[in-house]
């Protein structure tokens, strides 16, 4: 009974070594997970960018993705209002190494979780090489949490929205039908087409006032930018103005959650779906590299 018990540990023994070799081996042959990390930005403020990226995540969610939203609007820091939830905690307390970055993710309607950037993002040029390389490591287990990283920037063309810019690797560059926002929104694509002309940008049309005019947008700007600066844009859609969205704004809460059968929310789900059937890159490099070419930006 001895001999028998003994080579059945170890038939068992042998098994589990077989399988943890195996695992290990499929492990080095699969490709690192990383997160899509995509920037939502504008040439102006006002043009409803947050309201994009928010409902644009509770979508992505919906569809049975793990979404963060990150807001780097140290400005006008305006996710928690949508939300209607208050932060505890903000990116500056991953920075003064008082909370890993999983502690600092607040819970978001329909398990989109995200993380106020607070003042956070201007003491990132401030770090010490040590400090610095515990945050991207601290950052870079986003990737294992989330699926797509939505980063809500400040609105304009100033050096640290140029940044989040230049690092993501995609962009989603939000503008409506006023004049200004679309003069604005062209400047913007201007610098970065001085830094990278190969920059994947991809354009959304906001509070059109119907089909025709948003499309007109779309294709005029497009037009422009390759013309005069040869850089291709990419359109992604449109949302048509509709009283939904300010309502939702007013109950403090994302219109594809207030009015799930709104023209607005069904606009966002067609964004959404062109946004996923893209296919991206394998080289994107995911948090990690989106936050080590971020500081590079901010330091130069």
């Amino acid at each position: 009974m001895k001999d028998q018990a003994d080579k059945l540990r170890q038939i068992i023994s042998n098994i589990k070594n077989k399988n943890t070799v195996v695992l290990e081996s499929q492990e080095k042959e699969m490709p690192k997970r990383t997160s899509r990390v995509i920037t939502v930005t504008s040439g102006k403020g006002g043009v409803g960018k947050t309201n994009v990226a928010v409902n644009l995540g509770i979508t992505l969610s919906e569809y049975g993705f793990k979404v963060i939203v990150l807001d780097a609007d140290f400005g006008l820091a305006n996710i928690d209002v949508l939300f209607g939830i208050v932060p505890r905690f903000t990116l500056l307390d991953v920075i003064n190494n008082k909370k890993n970055i999983a502690e600092i993710l607040t819970e978001g309607p329909k398990n989109v979780k995200f993380i106020s950037g607070g003042s956070g993002v201007e003491q990132l040029a401030k770090l010490d090489k040590t400090q610095l390389e515990r945050f991207i490591e601290n950052m870079s287990i986003l990737d294992k949490l989330a699926d797509y990283i939505i980063i809500d920037t400040g609105a304009g063309v100033s050096e640290n929205v140029i940044s989040f810019v230049m690092a993501a690797d995609e962009v989603l560059l939000v503008t409506n039908p006023e004049p200004t926002s679309i003069t604005d929104a062209y400047a913007l694509i201007k610098m970065v087409s001085n830094r990278d002309k190969n920059k994947n940008i991809k354009l959304i049309v906001n509070r059109a006032e119907n089909q025709v005019e948003a499309e007109n947008i779309l294709r005029k700007l497009s037009m422009v930018a390759e013309k005069f600066l040869s850089i291709k844009l990419s359109p992604l859609g449109y949302l048509i103005n509709d009283e939904a969205v300010p309502k939702s704004v007013r109950m403090q809460q994302p219109f594809t959650i207030a009015f799930p059968k709104s023209n607005p929310t069904k606009q966002i789900r067609d964004i959404c779906k062109k946004l996923v059937q893209i296919k991206v890159e394998r080289n994107q490099g995911g948090v990690k590299s989106f936050v080590n070419k971020l500081v590079s930006f901010l330091n130069n």
